[in-house]
């Protein structure tokens, strides 16, 4: 991967147009989760320590290319200035002498990148504009990676550019899960749907030894096995595409592990009546909710037989006790494996992340992705313009 870090560029006396993340969630006006100001920490540290002065790009919610009042990154600032320990100046049209006249030390925020339509366009002229601010491109923002916009990828190629710390780390683990992983690596894809999930499983069967495949997408499978799966969420429909990919996976060397055993019940409820079946024995009335208990020891068995570990998806309706139990299970499998330095593992997408947190693993696994829709592309093998552009 050829992108260069802050620590291979000169920024003693310069500004550094660094493109962030602090889409953070707010209520009447005040941010109530800092989490991902926090992250973008040690890169503004660095900056400031490196001579330099951080100028922060970045959107704020979906504008639309429109100037709304209530999407201002104005409303970050008290919460920025808070991680920071430093202050802000916010400039909302920004010029020359605005830039100037920023008190020194202080962080430079510019205003909502989205509140032009020339953002997401892509617009040559705004990439040029968003270049006279600074004299160094730092991208900071992988979750906005996966986006072709001026702030992400036209003006990197106008400055001399570089990775964040954020961008680094994540750029990091990920050539560490699938770059050149050690091997055997085994790739968890969990989730309702497999036709949300084609492009990421036609890439891991060409990539990973073992695919192990839970949550609503397993039904399809089992489904397009001939079996059974009663009224669960399943998509009838792809079976033809399900027996595809096993037998692209079996001509690749890639073991597909479904579930052996599964959990079924009437109702989708919390503490709903529920039986642990075979795969096949699946009543008509019923609904496949979880993988069983010898589905768990079949995967905890592959995670012992593997170096790496990529997750993507919860096994079973994990938001909703007791069908919560295979992936706290094997999470926590994981976990144990990590912290005792015998898998490296690397996990990403809304639902995984809170899946994780509640099995009390997230702490303990090597990398956890919070980018969502970067993530998920750069798993289906798909080239990210924002970094491409640093290359």
């Amino acid at each position: 991967m050829a992108w260069k870090t802050l620590d291979e560029m000169d920024l003693n006396g310069k500004r550094v147009v660094t493109r962030v993340d602090i889409n953070v969630p707010m209520k009447d006006g005040v941010v109530t989760d800092a989490t991902r100001i926090e992250r973008i920490k040690p890169t503004i540290d660095s900056i400031f320590a490196a001579g330099g002065t951080p100028v922060l790009l970045a959107h704020f919610g979906r504008p639309k290319g429109q100037v709304v009042p209530e999407m201002s990154l104005r409303h970050v600032v008290p919460a920025l200035e808070q991680v920071m320990g430093r202050k802000v100046t916010f400039i909302e049209t920004p010029d020359q002498a605005q830039l100037d006249a920023a008190e020194a030390g202080s962080i430079i925020l510019i205003e909502n990148t989205r509140f032009t339509p020339m953002e997401e366009k892509n617009d040559p002229q705004m990439a040029q504009f968003l270049a006279t601010l600074g004299d160094v491109y730092c991208n900071d923002a992988f979750s906005a990676a996966h986006r072709a916009h001026a702030s992400t990828e036209g003006v990197a190629h106008l400055l001399p550019s570089c990775a964040g710390r954020n961008m680094e780390m994540e750029l990091k683990a990920l050539e560490a899960a699938l770059g050149n992983p050690q091997r055997p690596v085994v790739a968890v894809v969990g989730g309702a749907k497999v036709s949300t999930k084609l492009d990421l499983l036609s890439n891991l069967i060409e990539k990973v030894d073992y695919l192990v495949i839970g949550g609503g997408m397993a039904n399809t499978f089992l489904a397009a096995q001939g079996i059974n799966v009663g009224k669960s969420l399943c998509e009838h429909d792809l079976t033809g595409t399900a027996k595809e990919i096993m037998a692209k996976a079996s001509g690749a060397g890639c073991e597909i592990v479904l579930p052996s055993d599964v959990v079924v019940a009437w109702e989708f409820a919390a503490g709903a009546k529920n039986e642990t079946v075979a795969n096949d024995a699946c009543p008509e009335d019923a609904m496949i909710l979880d993988a069983g208990a010898a589905a768990v020891e079949k995967i905890v068995s592959v995670f012992e037989a593997s170096k790496t570990l990529i997750w993507n998806g919860p096994l079973g309706a994990f938001e909703i006790a007791p069908f919560d139990t295979a992936t706290n299970a094997a999470a926590k499998a994981a976990a144990d494996l990590t912290k005792a330095g015998k898998l490296v593992s690397i996990a990403g997408g809304g639902d995984t992340v809170s899946a994780l947190n509640q099995a009390g693993a997230a702490d303990e696994f090597t990398y956890i992705s919070t980018a969502g829709g970067a993530f998920l592309e750069w798993m289906e093998g798909k080239t990210l313009p924002g970094v491409a552009a640093l290359g």
